[in-house]
């Protein structure tokens, strides 16, 4: 079973590397970028409790505070647990590529958890801003593949565990 999920990720991979898209290749890179060390989400949350009230410097803190724990169970206990080799980055475009390449494990996407769980906690207190914040949080995790770093189950398992 887990050599089939390993082999659907791989093709699944691929299909993304295959693909040209100007505008995702051009926006994707940044998206991806913007969100290391959780520095989207901290802009983000800084934006919401300027510009909002109360209730939006509530959704900034939950939302922080999410992120923080899920960015800490992530990075530091289950990616060491998991040991996941990352893709091969060969297939991937040279202009989509970062010109960094993470040196960590793959399994699972510290940014897919990281915006997953900023979205949670935003939408426990404020689901107006998680409207906003949701569809951001799905796309750092799309750029990860986008860009080389990551299998789609290295997303998804981000995506749950955030």
């Amino acid at each position: 079973m887990r050599h089939r999920i390993s082999e659907l990720d791989k093709r699944l991979f691929a299909r993304v590397a295959a693909r040209r898209s100007r505008p995702g290749d051009v926006v994707l890179p940044r998206l991806s970028r913007a969100a290391n060390n959780g520095r989207l989400w901290m802009a983000t949350a800084a934006g919401m409790a300027a510009l909002g009230g109360h209730r939006s410097g509530r959704a900034a803190l939950r939302g922080l505070g999410a992120m923080a724990i899920a960015s800490f169970t992530v990075n530091t206990l289950v990616k060491a647990g998991v040991r996941r080799q990352r893709p091969t980055i060969d297939e991937v475009p040279l202009g989509r590529r970062l010109s960094r390449q993470p040196r960590t494990w793959s399994f699972p996407s510290g940014h897919a958890a990281s915006a997953a769980a900023f979205a949670t906690g935003v939408a426990l207190e404020s689901p107006r801003h998680a409207a906003a914040v949701a569809p951001l949080a799905a796309a750092v995790g799309f750029s990860r593949v986008h860009v080389g770093v990551h299998y789609p189950g290295d997303v998804v398992a981000g995506w749950l565990l955030g």
